[in-house]
């Protein structure tokens, strides 16, 4: 792809300058951010250039308007950067994941879902630092099936084979992150492909295309692997796609990726205008709450 040299900005966490040259519709989502500030206390080292502020100018770079941001592990279960981030994004135009334990009373709960929150994430891919457990999931769905709210689960493909039952038994709605890291030697020959795929036919199970670079050892800038996985989830289920830049891109501490380059893969992972709108707006709309 060639990229206009006539119009540049330059984004901090994000390499590159040039903007999309994929058309950004009305209203486009990005279904996958986090927000790191150093004005709440942190568990983890504070990532610079990953504030609200330095995210407003991906916005402008993409074209994008609204944003789903997600609880990074910095804050383990205290969701005030979450919450403000929000709040300064508006909530007409974003929302948010959060985290919690499962002991977590209702009254906070209730708070959450007043500040935006529409989820639980449960990032299990790396042991060494979960702030939730496999066994938090089924109890904290239970308790937030009645608030409309759903469970993101961060697994590789093998964990999400391992509790393929629990999976089932999950009575909210299911978001599965990052085109579900499934193991690149078999991509979706992978049994977890069938496990969320049949998530899928139930009706209450979307998928995350985003993450490329997590699910690739092909690499940039067309990582082939990842796009084989993503143009696969987008032929079955178009109506259960949503996108998602990662950005600022927590795992990657060397080399950014390009993220006008990430947002034109989407083209490639689902070729129709149409479905793409529907990926970057219909479906945020329905599973995030947002007015169309």
């Amino acid at each position: 792809m060639n990229y206009s040299p006539t119009f540049s900005t330059d984004v901090p966490n994000s390499t590159g300058t040039a903007v999309p040259q994929t058309v950004t519709p009305l209203h486009a989502c990005d279904s996958h951010i986090h927000i790191v500030d150093a004005r709440f206390a942190s568990n983890m080292p504070t990532m610079a250039g990953a504030t609200v502020a330095d995210y407003r100018q991906l916005q402008r770079r993409l074209g994008t308007s609204r944003a789903i941001v997600v609880q990074p592990k910095n804050y383990g279960t205290d969701n005030s950067c979450t919450l403000d981030a929000i709040a300064q994004l508006g909530i007409e135009n974003a929302r948010g994941i959060g985290v919690v334990y499962p002991d977590v009373a209702d009254a906070e709960l209730q708070r959450l879902d007043r500040g935006g929150i529409r989820g639980l994430r449960f990032s299990l891919w790396n042991a060494s630092n979960n702030v939730t457990t496999i066994d938090m999931v089924l109890p904290l769905a239970q308790r937030i099936d009645s608030l409309g709210w759903h469970v993101q689960l961060h697994m590789s493909g093998d964990q999400l084979v391992e509790n393929a039952q629990l999976l089932e038994r999950i009575p909210c709605s299911i978001v599965i992150d990052h085109m579900g890291r499934m193991p690149l030697a078999f991509g979706i020959n992978h049994p977890s492909f069938k496990i969320i795929t049949g998530l899928i036919d139930r009706g209450r199970t979307w998928v995350k295309l985003s993450g490329a670079y997590l699910n690739t050892e092909a690499g940039p800038p067309d990582y082939a692997d990842a796009t084989a996985i993503a143009k696969a989830f987008a032929v079955y289920a178009p109506e259960r796609m949503v996108w998602g830049s990662d950005w600022p891109h927590v795992t990657e501490k060397e080399h950014k990726p390009d993220d006008a380059r990430l947002f034109d893969l989407l083209a490639a992972w689902i070729p129709y205008e149409s479905a793409r709108v529907r990926a970057l707006v219909d479906n945020p709309a329905a599973l995030y709450g947002f007015t169309l």
